[in-house]
């Protein structure tokens, strides 16, 4: 049977200042895609509000733009997918046996309050699918409520983009909010690595989580191996 992974993107173009652009980190979907391409995996994309997800500029220079980024820019079909997101209401959660958050800033001003994304979550996680976020794509997760009327997240591991991954990137006063800390808030067990910027994922159960754009293809890999 073939195994369906819903990816989520964003539809943020800037910050709360319209001259500091944002967006999708490319890189942060573009590894995951990879590794389930290669097991066969039915792929499609969503985004909060559908249509056109624009990409983090940051994350499209040397050296951070690698060969599986690259070869997406490359790839118009691939790039049209992109310029054409599903809206969540456009989405069968029955079909799905995976979804998988992307970071980029971008996410921290749109996934945390999309009822939409926060439903097929919900069902996903019900159906005993695997719920999986990478880097700031956690921002997805912080208010997601199963039917219990409990967070998603309350009691379980996780990670994401570290606040001190935010300083050192000399992003955090621009931010909205302290990712990390609202996680805490919210009864969530945040672990992160000892170095920033290294690979780290951490798996609860069915819940699987990236700390960095370094983790993507690594969460794809534990999602693989659950699924």
């Amino acid at each position: 049977m073939t195994t369906h992974i819903l990816h989520v993107v964003s539809n943020v173009a800037h910050y709360d200042d319209p001259s500091h652009p944002t967006g999708l980190w490319l890189s942060e979907l573009t590894h995951a895609w990879d590794v389930f391409a290669e097991k066969g995996c039915d792929q499609r994309i969503v985004s909060p509000a559908g249509g056109r997800s624009p990409l983090e500029p940051r994350a499209l220079k040397w050296p951070l733009l690698d060969g599986s980024a690259r070869a997406w820019l490359n790839d118009p079909a691939k790039m049209s997918l992109l310029e054409a997101t599903a809206r969540p209401d456009e989405i069968d959660s029955a079909q799905f046996d995976a979804i998988y958050f992307t970071g980029g800033h971008a996410v921290m001003w749109d996934f945390p309050d999309s009822a939409g994304l926060q439903t097929i979550t919900r069902a996903i996680w019900e159906q005993g699918g695997i719920v999986s976020a990478v880097c700031h794509g956690y921002c997805g997760l912080l208010n997601t409520r199963l039917s219990t009327g409990g967070l998603l997240v309350t009691g379980r591991k996780v990670t994401g983009f570290s606040w001190s991954e935010e300083m050192l990137a000399g992003v955090a006063k621009f931010m909205p909010y302290n990712a990390e800390a609202e996680m805490k808030k919210r009864g969530a067990r945040y672990e992160k690595a000892l170095l920033p910027f290294v690979s780290n994922v951490v798996v609860d159960g069915r819940l699987v989580t990236g700390q960095n754009p370094f983790s993507a293809k690594a969460t794809a890999k534990k999602v693989v191996e659950l699924l």
